[in-house]
């Protein structure tokens, strides 16, 4: 029965690190969409949703029917209910990823974004890139010392995106509104895929060692939202 659980559960996160890979495609895929005016990247984002949603659906089936039929317990227990989590936390990266290319979609061939907002949305770009090199990686090891540094980074995030609200808030703003709302609500989406990114980090860390992240109070527990 161990024997069968142990396939079972290695089946699960299989799908789980293919989640992961998608979602760092879907997020580099997005950024060269709306830096380089790609459409092809932006359309393979949005078709590439579909694949994501897929695959949580596919892991959510598999942990429910461990549930039920292995009674998992203790670590194998914390194991099961964190992936469960992880699969959405993906899944949702996916939407957020989908949102960025639909927005270079829309406004093709030219930028949703203004010609002196673009260093900025790069920097986070460049952040948002590495920091799905280093969920793959920490999912795939089940490496803390990578999710620890992934929580940690957030910061600098979070600075980065306080700069696209004084961007926008700028007596010196050229834009169009349109831009004005495509920076903002970009810039948003980019902050939430670094939350989410925190989120597996802090589940991966769960699963490692027991301890729960999210319960530190100096850190933003709202990671799981939106």
């Amino acid at each position: 029965m161990r024997v069968i659980f142990n396939e079972e559960l290695k089946a699960v996160a299989d799908d789980l690190d293919r989640m992961a890979q998608g979602v760092r495609k879907a997020i580099n895929g997005a950024g060269d969409a709306l830096l380089n005016q790609n459409l092809e990247a932006a359309q393979a984002v949005i078709d590439g949703d579909i694949e994501i949603d897929a695959l949580e659906s596919s892991v959510i089936d598999q942990c429910v029917k461990l549930l039920a039929k292995q009674n998992p317990v203790a670590t194998d227990l914390r194991v099961v209910v964190s992936t469960l989590r992880l699969a959405a936390t993906f899944e949702r990266m996916g939407d957020l990823a989908r949102h960025i290319a639909e927005a270079a979609r829309r406004t093709y061939p030219a930028s949703p974004l203004p010609e002196d907002a673009q260093p900025l949305f790069a920097e986070m770009q460049a952040f948002l890139n590495e920091t799905a090199d280093r969920v793959v990686s920490m999912l795939s090891d089940r490496d803390t010392k990578v999710a620890e540094q992934i929580i940690l980074n957030d910061d600098k995030l979070d600075a980065l995106h306080k700069k696209t609200f004084e961007l926008a808030q700028s007596d010196d703003w050229q834009g169009t509104n349109q831009q004005l709302i495509d920076v903002v609500l970009i810039g948003r989406f980019m902050e939430r895929l670094g939350d989410h990114a925190v989120s597996a980090a802090r589940r991966v860390v769960f699963i490692v060692s027991g301890f729960d992240p999210t319960k530190e109070p100096s850190r933003d527990e709202g990671t799981d939202i939106d």
